[in-house]
């Protein structure tokens, strides 16, 4: 009885410090994700030139400008987080039994950090980084920023399994389950434009006045197609935030469940701090900091959501308002 108890105890440890693991993981990821970003905002994003995975043709650049030093260090911080997935593929492995939930939580985010290392290896091999208005540029960062989005996912899910959630039931979902899922891919959508955005926001960067000035400088015979797209991020943005926003009021009578109405209400105020953000974003055309800031609420926003979505498949359906099934 000991030994089954001491067993037990050691077992319980492990896991705690799985947990502990896993989250600081996301945690690292979210950060490599912004230093990103400073990336693309420096302009360094040319820093290696167009060599990779090699920088300028060398395993560790020689004599580096400042440029070469902060795509360097992205590299190697994006490196980094390969390694930690590795790590925590193997030690989700050895902690958990087979069919728990956070093996594929684990495994899928390994995959999606290999697949965001070869779409980052594309863009560079295809000089679709610093100055670059290939059009191309717009689609292949929108690609990315898709896949970013889906490993924060799949990390954020494994993170919620190791903590002891059970796995949220897709089938007999009903309706429920149709709005959850258009609402995910809304987001993912919604964020694949903000990246075309941010992009054209970089490479022109808007002159004179705010509002309607700038939207018809946009759309002038002389703008190029990533200027053009730049009106789209807005107005998907407030589309996706009222349908998030009546899905969260919906969900509070139809499945009010205390989980339900806690991440419904945290998803409330993160839409209302992102579009206050992207207000003010616009309002300074679009400096630096603004933008960072603008993609961390984009994280947290994708998160909760997610959070959000979780619960409310999880929640049982309030007896007055359940769904019609055929």
């Amino acid at each position: 009885m000991n030994v089954h108890s001491g067993t037990t105890a050691s077992v319980t440890r492990r896991t705690s410090a799985l947990t502990v693991f896993s989250w600081g993981v996301l945690v690292y990821n979210v950060l490599v994700i912004l230093w990103g970003a400073f990336v693309r905002i420096s302009g360094a994003g040319a820093g290696c030139g167009s060599h990779w995975p090699t920088c300028n043709g060398s395993v560790v650049p020689q004599s580096p400008t400042l440029h070469t030093v902060i795509e360097f260090s992205h590299r190697l911080t994006s490196g980094l987080s390969g390694l930690l997935a590795i790590a925590l593929v193997a030690w989700v492995m050895l902690a958990t039994r087979r069919g728990h939930a956070a093996r594929l939580g684990a495994v899928l985010t390994l995959a999606l950090i290999v697949l965001e290392g070869l779409v980052g290896g594309v863009q560079v091999l295809l000089g679709l980084t610093a100055d670059s208005t290939d059009p191309l540029r717009g689609v292949v960062q929108g690609v990315h920023l898709v896949n970013t989005f889906a490993l924060l996912g799949s990390l954020f899910l494994t993170c919620l399994w190791l903590s002891g959630m059970t796995p949220a039931r897709l089938r007999g979902q009903g309706r429920t389950g149709w709005a959850v899922g258009i609402g995910l891919a809304a987001v993912l959508v919604l964020s694949m434009a903000g990246a075309v955005t941010a992009l054209g926001d970089l490479l022109f960067r808007p002159e004179g006045t705010v509002g309607l000035g700038t939207v018809a400088n946009d759309f002038s015979a002389t703008t190029t197609v990533l200027q053009r797209l730049r009106v789209v991020h807005p107005v998907l943005a407030i589309g996706v935030s009222a349908y998030l926003l009546l899905l969260a009021s919906w969900a509070g009578r139809a499945r009010g469940s205390r989980d339900v109405s806690r991440w419904g209400q945290g998803l409330t105020l993160i839409i209302g701090a992102q579009m206050l953000a992207g207000f003010v974003n616009v309002a300074l055309k679009a400096p630096g900091a603004m933008q960072i800031t603008h993609l961390l609420l984009a994280c947290i926003m994708w998160l909760v959501t997610i959070r959000f979505s979780y619960a409310l498949l999880q929640a049982e359906r309030a007896p007055a308002l359940k769904e019609v099934t055929a």
